[in-house]
């Protein structure tokens, strides 16, 4: 699984790229033939002013591709929000190429 995390106009800190790497890679769980992970961190500005944080997670399998994009104040609670979102979609197809 080849992962790559994108910030956008801003370097990230180091903690938050290891937590997401660290969480990234417990996805194998779910899912046994990822082949790719991209995670774009985004700044949502309104006229210099930063609004919000952007968080978009897109997994590839192979026939299949996952995207997610959660909004919230901190990376963090974005990137939870998108992590969540992202494994709820891999449930549901598997459950549905299961059925």
């Amino acid at each position: 699984m080849n992962v790559n995390i994108n910030s956008v106009h801003f370097d990230a800190d180091g903690k938050l790229i290891n937590q997401i790497e660290n969480k990234i890679s417990k996805l194998d769980h779910f899912h046994g033939k990822i082949t790719n992970v991209n995670v774009y961190l985004k700044l949502d500005n309104l006229v210099h002013n930063i609004k919000d944080k952007v968080v978009e997670i897109k997994v590839m399998v192979p026939k299949h591709e996952f995207f997610v994009k959660q909004t919230s104040k901190t990376f963090e609670q974005s990137f939870e929000r998108a992590m969540q979102a992202v494994l709820s979609q891999m449930k549901r197809k598997k459950e549905r190429l299961a059925a």
